[in-house]
């Protein structure tokens, strides 16, 4: 049975921005775009059950052009290797890092049945970063943290890092980027065509940080 943590996890995949360009603010953002993807998984949740492929194209579509792909990839490389990257391996990185959550996450958001998804009152957006709250309700009634970390980049706002119920996805995966790193001899190659597996230990070590095991 996947852990309490996994579902709060993989929740967050449903409150991803849509569309840059469809509110003003960062928390328009995610207030209206919670609304629409909860909307579209509702609406075709049977079919993607029936074919999960569908499901991850979908949510590659929808919420792949609205993460920071760029930034996240190098923040997860760190300067270290990120200097040592060519343009090709940068590219297939954002590529493996964004199907590699797609698939993992994917069939267990499937499992979400609406029990609740509240976004925070917005915070000061002056600048050209900013925070958006939310807490999400587990089936057994917990109630877990979500903190979105938006940038604006040519003035539309993009996610650049979540934190849910105090685990740093963004600090997870740049340590789990730097193991593979080491236990691949430093071939950035390998390193990179193996990142599915990568996002899988990742999500055991959250399995393990909520106590539960990993599935």
């Amino acid at each position: 049975m996947i852990s309490t943590l996994r579902r709060g996890l993989l929740v967050l995949l449903a409150a991803l921005p849509l569309m840059a360009n469809a509110a003003g603010s960062a928390h328009d953002l995610v207030q209206d775009t919670t609304s629409k993807m909860l909307a579209d998984l509702k609406a075709n949740k049977e079919q993607y059950k029936q074919d999960p492929s569908r499901f991850y194209e979908a949510l590659n579509t929808i919420v792949g052009p609205v993460v920071d792909a760029e930034g996240i990839s190098k923040s997860i490389m760190t300067v270290k290797y990120s200097r040592k990257a060519t343009p090709a391996q940068m590219k297939t990185f954002q590529e493996n890092f964004k199907r590699g959550l797609f698939q993992f996450y994917g069939n267990a958001l499937l499992e979400y049945n609406n029990q609740g998804i509240i976004v925070d009152p917005p915070k000061d957006e002056s600048g050209d970063r900013a925070e958006v709250g939310m807490k999400v309700s587990g089936s057994n009634g917990a109630i877990y943290p979500v903190s979105y970390t938006l940038t604006k980049i040519n003035g539309e706002w993009k996610l650049r890092n979540v934190v849910i119920n105090g685990i740093n996805i963004g600090k997870l995966f740049r340590d789990q980027f730097a193991d593979a790193m080491q236990r691949n001899g430093n071939n950035l190659d390998k390193t990179i065509n193996g990142w599915a597996g990568e996002v899988a230990k990742a999500k055991e070590e959250t399995d393990k940080a909520a106590g539960k095991p990993a599935q």
